[in-house]
């Protein structure tokens, strides 16, 4: 992909999966740099998942291959119907986070303000103790 340079990539890590599929899952981040408007980019990174074998069949939660996803883009805030930028789950899901502060952890959430190292140190934060 001659319009699309990958500047830095995170470590794999594993999760378990969301919803009723029994595998783990391998997440991973990069950063990339492309002229590419987001709704192309989007369509380039659905074009690629299909060539690894993905199929959508509407149904959510299904197992995949491959989920290539938008977290963040340098011009902040995208919204149409068919995409959200930052992605809306982004600050819910530690499987995202955790690659992504390996190599972006200063990038600011523009709806939130916050580093993606602040979002994903929530999930590192002692519990309290049930006063039971």
């Amino acid at each position: 992909m001659d319009d699309i340079d990958v500047f830095a990539h995170s470590a794999t890590i594993g999760s378990a999966p969301l919803g009723p599929s029994r595998r783990q899952y391998a997440n991973a981040a990069a950063i990339v740099a492309t002229a590419i408007e987001p709704q192309a980019l989007l369509h380039r990174l659905l074009d690629i998942e299909r060539h690894f074998g993905r199929v959508r069949r509407g149904r959510a939660w299904q197992a995949r291959t491959l989920d290539l996803d938008i977290l963040m883009w340098s011009g902040g805030i995208w919204a149409d119907d068919d995409l959200a930028i930052p992605h809306p789950a982004l600050r819910f899901r530690n499987f995202v986070l955790t690659p992504a502060a390996m190599i972006a952890p200063d990038w600011r959430d523009p709806v939130t303000s916050l580093t993606v190292r602040q979002l994903q140190s929530r999930f590192n934060r002692p519990k309290p103790l049930d006063p039971e």
